[in-house]
């Protein structure tokens, strides 16, 4: 501290608090500058503020409230020491002075946190909101300020201070599920001067209980319930449970000051709101003040806590919260009644996952909760490639449905941005776009401009693919017309083995692709000038996750187009940056199709899906009936998908799914030499992974395979099983699947395989 501002301070506490043998050291403070004060008289705390007519009201209000907190008995507050002329304040031109009483204890902080502890810290925020429920001070109702967590919304103005995309974008996460969740029932909730800062550096314990609390600067009218989701935050921080940690003050402040079921019921999303406010107030102060360890402190720990709470289901929280303060839990349908329901209204042709089915609420990234609590790991639905209710594509969505919603027969700007975006993805040559609205469609509509621009009627498809469920979808489907209850199929198919490496005598460095590609030319010799089009995915997912085997397409694309036909890349599933290495699975292969299918995750969920082709075909199809799609293109649907492209720059989802997915193949793999019989083969790219499981002859065991899946499901991780024999695990995640997932996901694999395999 300058020598000369230390002068002005002792002057100040020499000449209106008659102090001597004055000592000052500077304290760490936010909006105000702090000094701890020593001198003759005793211990105290001196604010200095800014002067201006705001601060001067609402520090006098804030000296009123401590005066009513004083009639709280065994509780310690910072109380106003006068001038020896009666006045609580010090106001010269520049600032304004206030002396405090100093509050004596332990910090919060810096004990353990017992269980009774925590209890005496509820009581005592109860005790303060219930004995301020009836103050009403106008300056303080007045007041407007970000760390308000009714004005949570005013912290949106820093995300972009949040430098690493998927925390921002975690953060964004909460602000849309608090206008979704919250602010529908904002009027409903009690409101009351509150401290509004209860943290562990504020509150004071003596003897294993709370003492009492210091820094009211924070101070508003605000919802009640706020003070005790703030409390419950900083409790958190840093606890392996921490759920369990927040009982029981909750259950202490109850006892105190009864809580009403709608405030308990919005608490969940409270605690991630002050946890956001922190994050995206830490983000733009340190552009402020880049060296203030104050600032910055809590920043880690609300980073941690906000993961864990996204990994906690919102029903456990509400119940857990109802449970520990006496309230019944959130009514929902009994499970035997939605599943008579749906069978009720429902075909059963769509079938339901696991032998035990799970009833679904909510999904965040790379979770989904269920309406009993239990939050799932997903790393199954590769539809969701941004991950589940991504804020950026959902907000997209909301904005251009609140404007627009028509079809390509109209000019607007969001079917120009998102086709000039998408097709900035794919070589030169493919430069046009049909979209329509999902990957089976796309198919539909693929075949039959492949029909129409070469004029031949016979497809070629590799055995065990899937393209679709339109009729012509079906047709081109191994999958689905040779399965059992399959129509067969149909003449103008030509159907050819599907390319596996594993399994086979051959190697996969050139020598499978090459005897797979010359059974292929026997066969295209049969049907030699009648091709239109081959059709294959670069890993084929129904074929049990398989990549294409290297060198196969090489050989095969020129060899259809030598007969007049077209090559037809189906990248409905592994397409969008998901194969790590590439964005799109033919760049694995080292070539360029004429014509790509695009669907799932295109849209993260929103059903759309598109044709890209050349000019040379899309005009083909352009002297015949007029093309249309009544849904395909609308703004809505090209604003999400643009969306999507968006996330995965942003994010560098490509690169995150090449770096988790070695990750995880490298697990696998570890797995695979304690087990080499069992898992007998891993393969894919990124996070688009399949583990072949046989038996100890190496034949294909599907009811290990699907032990594995139900296993999962029952410590709450989602996979799916595929392939021929249905042997095969199959893993695509939502790209927003973590390296911690990937090791969470093969340790419960592990454990399985020891229950289960017994040599």
């Amino acid at each position: 501290m300058e020598t000369h501002h230390l002068k002005q301070l002792q002057d100040i506490l020499q000449n209106n608090f008659a102090m001597s043998s004055i000592g000052i050291t500077p304290l760490v403070g936010y909006d105000s500058y702090n000094y701890k004060v020593k001198s003759n008289k005793g211990s105290f705390v001196l604010k200095q503020y800014p002067n201006s007519p705001e601060i001067i009201t609402l520090v006098k209000s804030e000296n009123q409230v401590l005066n009513r907190l004083s009639n709280l008995k065994n509780y310690d507050f910072p109380l106003a020491v006068v001038t020896q002329d009666g006045e609580d304040l010090v106001i010269n031109e520049d600032f304004v002075y206030r002396l405090l009483s100093f509050v004596e204890g332990e910090f919060l902080g810096d004990v353990i946190h017992t269980p009774d502890l925590m209890q005496s810290f509820g009581v005592f925020l109860g005790s303060m909101d219930k004995i301020l429920l009836t103050t009403y001070d106008t300056a303080i109702a007045a007041r407007h300020f970000q760390w308000d967590l009714k004005h949570f919304n005013d912290n949106k103005i820093y995300l972009p201070y949040i430098t690493n995309s998927k925390d921002r974008n975690l953060a964004a996460y909460f602000f849309m599920q608090f206008n979704e969740q919250v602010s529908p029932v904002q009027h409903l909730l009690r409101k009351g001067i509150i401290h509004n800062d209860a943290n562990d550096w504020n509150v004071l314990t003596t003897n294993g209980k709370v003492a009492g609390i210091i820094d009211f600067g924070d101070m508003c009218n605000s919802w009640i319930i706020n003070e005790l989701a703030i409390g419950i935050t900083y409790i958190m921080m840093g606890k392996e449970e921490p759920l369990e940690s927040a009982l029981p003050v909750i259950r202490g402040y109850h006892n105190i000051f009864p809580l009403e079921e709608k405030e308990l019921d919005v608490l969940y999303y409270l605690v991630a709101a002050r946890l956001c406010t922190s994050v995206c107030n830490s983000a733009y102060s340190k552009t402020m003040k880049p060296s203030s360890d104050y600032i910055t402190v809590s920043e880690k720990g609300a980073w941690d806590l906000l993961h864990k709470w996204l990994s906690l289901n919102p029903i456990r929280a509400k119940d857990a919260f109802r449970k520990t303060t006496g309230f019944p839990y959130s009514k929902k349908p009994k499970f035997e009644y939605q599943l008579k329901r749906r069978k009720n209204y429902l075909s059963d042709a769509l079938s339901l996952s696991y032998k035990n089915p799970i009833e679904m609420s909510q999904s965040a990234f790379q979770y989904m909760y269920d309406t009993s609590g239990n939050t799932f790991l997903d790393a199954y639905n590769n539809i969701m490639l941004a991950g589940h209710c991504h804020p950026i594509v959902v907000q997209a969505g909301q904005r251009t449905m609140a404007k627009l919603n028509t079809n390509t027969r109209y000019l607007y700007e969001e079917l120009l941005v998102y086709s000039e975006k998408l097709l900035s993805k794919f070589p030169s040559r493919l430069n046009k776009v049909f979209f329509v609205n999902s990957g089976s469609a796309a198919t539909d509509l693929a075949i039959r401009i492949a029909m129409k621009y070469t004029r031949k009627n016979k497809v070629m498809v590799l055995e065990h693919g899937y393209h679709g469920n339109t009729r012509i979808g079906i047709d081109i489907s191994h999958y689905k017309y040779n399965n059992k209850g399959g129509g067969g199929k149909q003449d103008y198919i030509v159907q050819t083995p599907m390319p596996k490496a594993f399994g086979s005598i051959y190697k996969d460095d050139g020598t499978a692709g090459n005897h797979f590609a010359s059974q292929m030319a026997v066969q295209l010799k049969r049907n030699n000038g009648e091709i239109a089009a081959f059709i294959a995915e670069p890993i084929m997912g129904c074929g049990g996750q398989v990549p294409l085997a290297k060198g196969y397409l090489q050989e095969v694309y020129p060899k259809i187009r030598e007969q007049g036909g077209i090559c037809i890349s189906d990248e409905v599933q592994v397409g969008f940056g998901r194969l790590g290495e590439k964005f799109w699975g033919f760049e694995m292969h080292d070539v360029v199709p004429d014509m790509v299918i695009l669907g799932k995750p295109m849209a993260n969920g929103h059903p759309i899906g598109a044709v890209v082709t050349t000019t040379e075909i899309a005009q083909s199809f352009e002297n015949g009936p007029e093309f249309f799609s009544s849904f395909g293109g609308n703004p809505v649907s090209c604003a999400i998908g643009h969306a999507v492209l968006k996330v995965i720059d942003e994010e560098s989802l490509q690169q995150h799914a090449k770096k988790v997915g070695n990750h995880l193949k490298g697990l696998l793999n570890t797995l695979h030499q304690e087990y080499p019989e069992i898992i007998a083969d891993i393969r894919g790219s990124g996070l688009f992974v399949g583990v072949e499981i046989t038996d100890t002859n190496g034949n294909p065991n599907t009811q290990l395979a699907v032990d594995i899946k139900n296993r999962l499901r029952e410590v709450f991780i989602l996979i799916g099983t595929d392939g021929p024999y249905d042997n095969v695990l199959k893993i695509k995640p939502p790209l927003s699947f973590t390296l911690q997932d990937s090791e969470i996901l093969v340790a419960e694999i592990h454990l399985i395989l020891k229950d289960l395999i017994k040599f």
